[in-house]
């Protein structure tokens, strides 16, 4: 499917013809302005659609035009003076996709004295709409709103200000992930694990909030691609997997080549299918061909992780959603729930089993052979690891019940400490509100009991996100 390797962003400043006659080289300076915001913007990897100063209704509709023709992802409006709603809406209604207002001054503050000792009354008014970018937001404000355009402000300076070119990349982020998701291909193989009630998820419901397509895939193919891996396949993944893990002195050369036979097979099956993620669950049990195939996922669907291809296990399909964002926003995502309360040391101790994202790991990710997938059929080989330590966000997709989706997000820190050494993923967690505040006001939202977690804390960048996909964000902490 088609993919853009960057955001398209549509760029436009704002002014009033009236005052380039009245006022020499103004619209020349605030035009220097404007570059200035596309100089910054190009630094952040984007492609940039600039059609420079709007001051007029036709050249606002002008604009609009070539916006919705380039296609552009996200608007930024650069007030750069007084002028008029008249030259903004047109762009805006044409182009249909969000509007970041930036309301930056040039300045941190006029030089009031050298202004004041200009002794030029016009000179002085020319000066002073140079700095006035402020003037006119209130205006567009209330425009956008009575014409239900929902918008978003960046307020600062255009220069020597790091948050508001934090906040740009911030936005250019949030609609590159909108992007990626608009064309991400989900597959979806298997089915749900029998009375798990909180992971049944409506699939147009999801496609009418991310965009993308979800392929429905039978376990029975995968199977069928194992059988046409040949031994040269299987050797070159299993030095792959000895690269990529510490594989314990336990696990049997067995389990590690019917590992690395269906690694190779999900290899192929992502290709056929061109998939950006994957959520699966399979009983396993009455087809041995298939039994033999679930039961060996785990490394070749860890490695898929670690590759932008996130896997979710047991059919979680509005996890693996949040798992692909995580992973789009550079953060990782990996499948996790609670393990335990640890009220001596304030943590939460949280994992599961089955896959994990390899990118995040806290060292080397240890394989290990399981006697018993609990609650699952087979047996055979898991990985261990916990995220590493340092700041992470936890994000879950939760779907509600009145037909939509919403957002739930947690900062964190992931810290040492003895975790359980099961073979699964698991790590510790402290909130700054608290073990047993987070657990209830993270538990009040009503989310699944999976969620992603993932390195940094990106709560506003997922805010953004929300903002552009129209769900709603809430953070506990």
């Amino acid at each position: 499917m088609y993919k853009k390797n960057k955001v398209k962003v549509g760029l436009f400043g704002i002014g009033l013809q009236a005052y380039w006659d009245q006022f020499n080289g103004l619209k020349e300076r605030l035009t220097g302005y404007l570059d200035v915001v596309a100089q910054h913007m190009a630094a952040f990897d984007t492609e940039i659609v600039n059609v420079g100063l709007v001051d007029t209704p036709q050249l606002a509709f002008d604009s609009g035009v070539v916006f919705k023709r380039e296609d552009v992802d996200i608007i930024f409006l650069y007030v750069s003076t007084y002028a008029l709603s008249a030259t903004v809406l047109p762009v805006v209604k044409k182009a249909n996709v969000p509007v970041v207002v930036l309301n930056l001054s040039p300045l941190a503050s006029i030089d009031y004295k050298s202004f004041n000792s200009l002794n030029n009354r016009t000179a002085m008014t020319g000066e002073w709409l140079a700095h006035c970018s402020s003037c006119s937001v209130p205006e567009i404000a209330n425009v956008f709103n009575r014409n239900k355009i929902p918008f978003y402000q960046i307020t600062g300076m255009l220069n020597d200000d790091p948050h508001v070119w934090n906040e740009v990349q911030e936005w250019l982020d949030a609609a590159r992930v909108a992007r990626t998701m608009y064309y991400n291909r989900l597959g979806i193989m298997g089915n749900y694990y029998s009375g798990m009630m909180d992971i049944y998820t409506d699939l147009t419901l999801q496609c009418s909030t991310f965009g993308g397509h979800i392929e429905v895939i039978e376990v029975d193919e995968l199977s069928d691609l194992r059988t046409s891996v040949t031994e040269k396949e299987i050797a070159d993944k299993l030095l792959e997997i000895e690269q990529e893990f510490d594989v314990q002195d336990d696990c049997p050369p067995a389990e590690l080549h019917r590992a690395a036979q269906t690694a190779v097979a999900l290899d192929k099956l992502v290709h056929k299918h061109q998939l950006g993620s994957l959520a699966y669950y399979h009983k396993g049990s009455g087809n041995a061909a298939n039994e033999n195939t679930v039961t060996s996922v785990i490394l070749g669907n860890s490695l898929l992780t670690g590759k932008n291809i996130p896997v979710a296990g047991e059919y979680e399909i509005k996890n693996v959603q949040a798992m692909k964002i995580m992973d789009s926003f550079g953060a990782g995502g990996s499948f996790t729930e609670y393990y335990a309360m640890d009220y001596n040391d304030d943590v939460v101790l949280m994992g599961h089993d089955g896959p994990c994202h390899p990118g995040i790991a806290e060292g080397k990710i240890k394989v290990k052979p399981l006697q018993v997938y609990h609650g699952k059929v087979g047996n055979g080989l898991s990985v261990e690891m916990s995220v590493s330590h340092g700041p992470v966000t936890l994000f879950s997709v939760v779907e509600t019940g009145d037909g939509t989706l919403k957002f739930l997000v947690a900062e964190a820190e992931s810290v040492s400490g003895d975790i359980l050494e099961i073979g699964n993923t698991n790590s510790r967690y402290k909130f700054p509100i608290g073990a047993r505040n987070f657990t209830e006001a993270w538990n009040q939202q009503g989310p699944a009991h999976h969620c992603a977690i993932g390195r940094g804390h990106i709560a506003s960048r997922i805010k953004k996100l929300g903002a552009i996909l129209n769900v709603l964000t809430i953070k506990v902490c």
